[in-house]
């Protein structure tokens, strides 16, 4: 595959045609599927194109990493069977036992997890910080311990928002890396390196596969230093990306740009109505003025996504039963596909940060805005919060 340059053109292009030329010898314009273990060599030590083990490398998954760097702006990129192999691989390649890593204080759980109940045994130590205040992020750092500040933006599930630049410059000050997971924004909502990160993860399940039909994560940089020791662990801990998964996120990419304009077009509207319902006490979504962080994401975000989080009157029990109402937003966990979900964080994808720093509100309900009609979203919603009383 002779991969051609596409790297001063626009995403769309770039999401369609970079990372994969039609094939020499059929002229196939998508990757094929390379279902194989192995290859041919030509002779020994002989790698035909530099593959030999689809541990170590795969076309397929060669087409996907190659389109999720020139969709970050970045020199590399790397697929792994999820979003959490990524993590711990990033964690493994850049961390050793005693080192220290600065959290967001409402941080996914699974990573809360991977790290309060995986690393911790490893010898790796955490910290809370609000990803909205630099300070805090700052003060939270231990001098000569703290390798990464970890930061989601919008974070996963109050959506707070972390100024990119500012905390690149608070990692870069103590000698630490930024790692920035933009899953809920996608790449074409968000450019993290260009703002100063060091690793952008994700949870390719979500927006970039876009169909609830694959489990993948990644990771990209553009520092070819860092590369060269992610692809040694990548190859090591061997959590990679399997072929038709990584065909899967590669089909998904190609309509990231017009799927997401979908989803944030009825996060809006969702916003917008949920904002002005009597049975609803807080909506939380970086596009409204009165988000904390709105400014923030106006600089930084193309638009603000398709979450949206909101407390319900009445507390626990109210926010259970709205979750088991509505009939067009599936209760399910999981985001970034075109079917709109419902979920409640404090009982489901949170569940593992019960009792700690990261708990977050008994009333919380997050949703993930889809792509159907946004008449029958808002018409599920209002028809689910009546039932409330």
């Amino acid at each position: 595959m002779s991969e051609r340059d596409f790297s001063t053109a626009g995403f769309e292009t770039r999401a369609i045609h970079a990372g994969y030329a039609p094939d020499p010898t059929t002229g196939a314009v998508i990757p094929p599927i390379y279902a194989t273990s192995t290859y041919a060599q030509d002779g020994v030590g002989g790698l035909r194109n530099g593959y030999e083990y689809s541990r170590s490398g795969n076309p397929t998954r060669t087409a996907l990493e190659s389109t999720l760097a020139a969709l970050e702006g970045g020199s590399a990129g790397f697929a792994f069977a999820s979003g959490l192999a990524a993590e711990d691989t990033l964690i493994r390649a850049l961390c050793r036992p005693g080192d220290h890593v600065v959290l967001p204080n409402d941080a996914y759980g699974g990573t809360f997890r991977l790290f309060d109940k995986v690393a911790t045994a490893w010898g790796l130590s955490h910290s809370p910080a609000p990803v909205s205040d630099p300070d805090a992020v700052r003060a939270a750092i231990r001098p000569g311990q703290t390798k990464l500040v970890w930061l989601e933006t919008p974070t996963n599930p109050l959506l707070s928002v972390g100024d990119i630049t500012a905390l690149a410059e608070v990692a870069h000050d103590a000698g630490a890396r930024l790692v920035v997971d933009n899953t809920f924004a996608s790449s074409y909502l968000q450019q993290p390196l260009a703002l100063g990160a060091d690793v952008v993860v994700h949870s390719t399940t979500k927006y970039a596969g876009g169909h609830s039909d694959v489990v993948g994560g990644a990771l990209v940089v553009d520092d070819a230093e860092l590369a060269e020791t992610l692809a040694f662990h990548q190859n090591s801990l061997g959590g990679v990306a399997g072929p038709f998964d990584s065909w899967l996120v590669l089909r998904g990419l190609k309509t990231l740009a017009l799927r997401m304009e979908r989803h944030c077009d009825n996060a809006e509207r969702v916003a917008e109505f949920l904002g002005s319902h009597p049975a609803v006490t807080e909506v939380i979504y970086p596009g409204l003025p009165t988000h904390p962080g709105h400014a923030v994401a106006s600089r930084q975000m193309k638009r603000y996504g398709g979450m949206v989080s909101f407390r319900v009157a009445g507390g626990e029990d109210r926010a259970l039963a709205l979750c088991a109402a509505t009939e067009v937003f599936i209760l399910g966990e999981s985001l970034g596909g075109v079917e709109s979900l419902i979920e409640h964080p404090g009982r489901m994808t949170h569940a593992s940060v019960a009792g700690t720093d990261l708990e977050v509100p008994a009333d919380l309900v997050r949703l993930s805005v889809g792509i159907e009609s946004p008449e029958d979203l808002l018409a599920d919603l209002d028809q689910a919060l009546g039932a409330l009383g």
